[in-house]
């Protein structure tokens, strides 16, 4: 019952319009510039650069700065790795379901080593998910474009969305002492945790990956890579209760969400009005990430998908089809090796 009322629970906000704003100006203008430089495929490496704008939602502006640039740099280095993973499958003449089992492999690595560094750099929002999602969605498009081109765009992104992250300090009475404090290094308890917690992303990242491979063969289904996101939302959480409400919300609000975005597919928008969308859908989404997770789903939806569609065009039917069997299988996964450890305890003592 608790799990229940808490998808119909929201949270007090703390200045959640003004991270929204920021982080979907920090999207909106990198991609409405591509628009109109007709250099959609490179929209991706925006779209994923500007993923540095979300960390350090409330922080001083010193430290706000000090994490976006660490968390932009992070995921400068993971969408690197995943344009010469793509390259590496065409040079060793791969064939397809080999570069798919090659993706998950490396997809995988990438989840576990990732939510290592994230949490030796405190960053917040904690875990890979971002990662995971960059690094596949990248790896996996067909046709690459030059690789210093996409790099260029993403790193661009990363110093844009790092010039919002204080832009605030033009008004004198929203400025914040800019007193660089070097983060404190993990604790010995924390290292353990942080090693397990590691240790929990991969494993999850690899078996739904691993069934949705094998599963997408033998009914058709692709992007396998999203049972791997979404596998990895229950790990985060302070409770095994609500790690356990995490992934069953994810699955409501992505089934939400794709009646969000059949509507919106249904009005065939042109670029740009798919740049407006993707940035309201962001604004949405950094609204209510913090307070209510369901809600956040069914904005995060369709901007995944939709960004994903300016890339690499699928067919509508396809492309909502694949993302809820890839969610399910994903989230239920990641339920499972939430309550792991708990079963097992209570296996080995019985009474």
């Amino acid at each position: 019952m608790k799990m229940l009322a808490e998808m119909f629970t929201m949270a007090p906000g703390n200045k959640d319009h003004q991270v929204a704003l920021r982080c979907a100006i920090g999207v909106f203008i990198p991609l409405i510039t591509l628009v109109l430089l007709d250099r959609l495929d490179l929209a991706i490496f925006a779209s994923f650069g500007a993923f540095a704008g979300i960390y350090g939602r409330n922080e001083p502006h010193a430290r706000r700065s000090r994490l976006q640039f660490r968390a932009g740099a992070l995921m400068l280095v993971v969408m690197l790795l995943a344009a010469l993973t793509a390259r590496a499958a065409v040079a060793l003449g791969l064939t397809a379901a080999e570069t798919i089992w090659l993706q998950v492999v490396a997809t995988t690595l990438v989840a576990g080593s990732c939510s290592l560094i994230v949490a030796s750099w405190r960053l917040r929002p904690a875990g890979s998910l971002f990662h995971i999602f960059a690094f596949a969605a990248i790896a996996s498009i067909p046709n690459q474009p030059p690789l210093w081109q996409g790099m260029l765009v993403g790193a661009l992104t990363v110093a844009f969305a790092l010039l919002l992250g204080i832009s605030s300090r033009v008004v004198p009475s929203r400025r914040t002492p800019w007193v660089p404090a070097a983060a404190a290094a993990l604790t010995p308890a924390e290292k353990r945790t942080a090693l397990l917690e590691s240790i929990g992303y991969l494993v999850a990242a690899g078996l739904a990956g691993t069934l949705a491979t094998l599963l997408g063969e033998r009914l058709g289904f692709g992007h396998n890579y999203w049972a791997m996101v979404a596998a990895v939302v229950p790990l985060v959480g302070h409770t095994t209760r609500h790690r356990v409400s995490r992934g069953l919300q994810r699955i409501v609000g992505t089934a939400l969400g794709l009646v969000l975005l059949a509507a919106i597919l249904l009005l065939q928008p042109v670029p740009w009005q798919t740049v407006l969308v993707i940035a309201a859908c962001q604004f949405g989404a950094e609204m209510f990430i913090a307070r209510q997770y369901v809600l956040a789903q069914i904005f995060v939806t369709p901007l995944a998908l939709i960004s994903t569609l300016l890339v690499a065009p699928v067919p509508p039917g396809i492309l909502l089809r694949d993302r809820i069997f890839d969610t399910v299988i994903g989230a239920a996964v990641g339920i499972a090796v939430v309550l792991a450890p708990t079963v097992w305890r209570r296996l080995r003592t019985p009474y």
